[in-house]
């Protein structure tokens, strides 16, 4: 079982910047792929980044590559995902996951979810 709690949303203004952490406790975190997603009103949760259990693997959405950055501190139990050029559509429910495997086919555990809203 791994407890994963993000934090770090809050209100940006379109263009600017954010920075997530999830983190869980314990070791078992380093055995994990971590993800995160996002969903926004009205529409279907979204994979938006992954990252391999060391780190040395990523892979994004088309959506957010080359705007958001994920990345691991094992030593700190904590994944980030640091959001640039915000904008509108970026506005959502940002949740991070654990799985095993990269990329990850099914993830199994969930955080509740952290808020970004993005004003123009």
């Amino acid at each position: 079982q791994v407890q994963l709690t993000e934090s770090g949303g809050g209100l940006a203004q379109s263009g600017g910047s954010l920075r997530l952490s999830c983190a869980a406790p314990g070791r078992t975190f380093t055995y994990y792929s971590m993800g995160w997603f996002r969903q926004a009103p009205g529409k279907e949760r979204e994979f938006i980044a992954g990252i391999s259990t060391s780190g040395h693997s990523t892979h994004y959405a088309d959506s957010v590559k080359g705007r958001f950055t994920i990345t691991r501190d094992n030593a700190k139990n904590t994944v980030y995902l640091q959001l640039t050029a915000l904008n509108s559509e970026d506005t959502a429910v940002y949740y991070c996951a654990a799985g095993n495997g990269f990329p990850v086919t099914e993830y199994e555990y969930w955080g509740q979810g952290t808020q970004v809203t993005v004003s123009s």
